[in-house]
């Protein structure tokens, strides 16, 4: 049998994770994980059934219920048998995600469907604790990083806005992720560093495909 291979990229919003990711799971043929929309898709749910975002008891209930399904190569991410791809993008959605994501019984719940998606094929998964919390025995593992306003001008050409209120909300997030009680943002100890400041896509993508090669006996197909 074919052996699993696990990529694991983690870093703050605006890194560029899940643009490498993608990019990297179609070159490979492996299967792309976008774990930023696992938990939008909770924080959506939460949204629309009222929920205090605050109660964590019926989050952390309202994560296990959920049935969270993400098409081959991410296009399309379903939440309880609804396609939600572009629903759960919306601002506020994204807002709600950062703080579901800190409450400790939602991140278990995800992460055990994280590593069910990760014992069928092979992956590139992204997120903030991956190669810490999720696959820390990963094969590969990446910590993708840019300065501030950076991460705040990619996402400012994404979803518009003012430039200055996109930077404060990404600082406050990159707070809440590297402060909270469970699963932390933080770089694992055998991850490799990539400031992708002064980097394109194309360059980071080719200066992770080298990575893998050199981590694995294959780095251009390897098992699906």
């Amino acid at each position: 049998m074919t052996k699993r291979i696990v990529i694991a990229i983690d870093g703050p919003a605006g890194a560029g994770k899940s643009t490498i990711a993608r990019g990297l799971a179609d070159k490979l043929g492996f299967v792309y994980i976008d774990t930023g929309a696992m938990y939008r898709a909770v924080g959506l749910w939460a949204m629309r059934a009222g929920i205090d975002l605050g109660d964590m008891l019926k989050l952390e209930q309202l994560a296990l219920a959920s049935e969270i399904r993400l098409e081959p190569g991410g296009t399309r991410i379903f939440l309880n048998g609804e396609e939600v791809t572009e629903a759960i993008r919306a601002p506020e959605v994204s807002q709600a995600a950062s703080k579901v994501s800190a409450i400790p019984g939602v991140r278990r719940a995800m992460v055990l469907q994280q590593r069910k998606m990760g014992e069928v094929s092979s992956i590139v998964m992204e997120g903030r604790d991956i190669g810490t919390v999720v696959f820390p025995e990963a094969q590969v593992k990446i910590f993708l990083d840019a300065t501030p306003r950076v991460r705040a001008e990619r996402r400012f050409r994404e979803a518009g806005g003012y430039i200055e209120h996109v930077e404060k909300e990404m600082v406050e997030r990159d707070t809440r992720d590297r402060t909270r009680a469970e699963a932390p943002l933080m770089q694992a100890p055998d991850a490799i560093y990539l400031d992708t400041s002064p980097m394109t896509p194309g360059e980071v993508e080719q200066a992770i495909l080298k990575i893998i090669r050199d981590k694995t006996s294959n780095g251009k197909e390897v098992g699906k």
